[in-house]
């Protein structure tokens, strides 16, 4: 197989891209293959050793360890001396490796006995070590396209070889996008549905592909999220920018990818309840009751029926008046209440409930402010040793604009 028989990534594989480049001999060098399962990252790293002349050898960090890895680097070695090519060595999972399991490469990598090609479908920003990613180009691989996917599936009903040629099969246009859909941009999944099609319709003693077989494989698919990694933070920053955009509809099509997914509905009611607070803030108070009444009441019904009541939540988000003020205020008295230390209180506005406290001055001066009509003009609330600080500014938007009003008033010393 060589590049031009490879299905997909054209951004990085089409003519003049970089890794076509490296697939074609030129500037040979280790990579880390970056992308969601089913994209071809084992593929093409045996077209790194064939582009490399090199000898390919193939680990799992799932199911290997250190032990392992010498065993290979002592064969690349002795390769190397005696026909004098480089190994290439492919380390699926690599992700899964801890620093010191990683670190073990590095001389190998560095003296060129190793190419080395790791697959991960975390980021390699958190998950590999920086030594050994200064040490390799990343390549961000994408999800096949259902063209590509429709591509697959006649390559595979057609190709003697490395396919289902033999059978002479054929199958329908909506078959084929039914299955390119199911598949949901995973390459070896793609190829394990047709496959069990063609047995299907071999047992139905047909040379077709139905659509009512296709829709069949297709039922119960699973789409492409994983707890704690990429797809996951991803969909749920989705989400998060949605509403905070004003996008109801977007916000909802994130909601609903994230359920279908398989996000657990209780862990999207608590990020609602954060951009109820972060987003919409005191532009609308109201955000913050409907998503926590939206949450008890998923609390209380549980799946499917209290996923409205979230979709309720997040739509009326989407659409209400948005102020971070409150949440840029917090952020900015929190780093002053780290930075300054346990100042004291001031005085005037310290508790006194018993005589000796008050004997000893605390709250003399102080100004009752409901005694000079709700604002005591000038009374200061900050340690003496600060000066005073503006935190809250009020956005002209919603419940904020007369918020806004009043606080200006106030520090104007009305």
């Amino acid at each position: 197989m060589g590049v031009d028989d490879f299905v997909g990534q054209a951004h990085v594989l089409g003519p003049g891209k970089p890794l076509r480049r490296l697939l074609e001999g030129h500037s040979l060098h280790s990579i880390i293959l970056w992308g969601p399962p089913g994209t071809g990252k084992t593929t093409l790293a045996r077209l790194v050793a064939g582009a490399a002349g090199a000898a390919y050898e193939s680990l799992s960090a799932v199911l290997v360890g250190v032990k392992d890895i010498r065993e290979v680097v002592e064969r690349a070695k002795q390769t190397r001396a005696t026909t004098g090519r480089a190994t290439v060595l492919f380390l699926d999972e690599v992700h899964r490796f801890n620093k010191a399991q990683q670190d073990t490469f590095l001389p190998f990598v560095e003296d060129g006995t190793l190419i080395f090609v790791g697959a991960t479908t975390e980021n390699p920003s958190f998950e590999v070590n920086g030594a050994l990613l200064s040490r390799a180009r990343v390549y961000v691989l994408k999800g096949l396209t259902a063209g590509d996917l429709a591509q697959m599936v006649d390559r595979a009903l057609m190709d003697p070889v490395r396919g289902l040629g033999e059978r002479q099969l054929s199958i329908d246009a909506v078959a084929r996008q039914r299955l390119a859909e199911a598949a949901d941009g995973d390459g070896r999944r793609l190829l394990n549905l047709v496959e069990v099609a063609a047995d299907l319709a071999q047992a139905e003693g047909t040379t077709v592909i139905t659509e009512a077989m296709a829709e069949e494989l297709a039922q119960g698919g699973v789409r492409r999220f994983d707890k704690g990694g990429d797809a996951f933070y991803d969909q749920i920053s989705a989400l998060h920018k949605s509403v905070r955009g004003s996008d109801p509809d977007a916000a909802l099509y994130w909601f609903c990818r994230m359920l279908d997914g398989g996000c657990d509905p209780l862990y999207v009611g608590r990020r609602v309840l954060r951009m109820a607070s972060e987003d919409i803030g005191n532009a609308d108070p109201r955000g913050l009751s409907i998503a926590t009444d939206a949450l008890a009441a998923f609390e209380r019904l549980g799946s499917p029926e209290g996923e409205l009541a979230l979709a309720q939540a997040v739509v009326y988000l989407a659409v209400a008046p948005k102020s971070n003020a409150v949440y840029a205020a917090y952020k900015a008295a929190r780093a002053d209440a780290e930075s300054h230390g346990s100042l004291p209180v001031p005085m005037a506005i310290r508790n006194a409930p018993t005589r000796l406290m008050k004997e000893l001055g605390h709250g003399d001066g102080y100004r009752y402010d409901h005694d000079e009509g709700g604002h005591a003009a000038g009374q200061r609330y900050f340690p003496d040793e600060m000066s005073p600080r503006t935190y809250y500014n009020p956005v002209p938007r919603g419940l904020e604009i007369k918020i806004r009003e009043a606080v200006l008033r106030r520090r104007g010393g009305g």
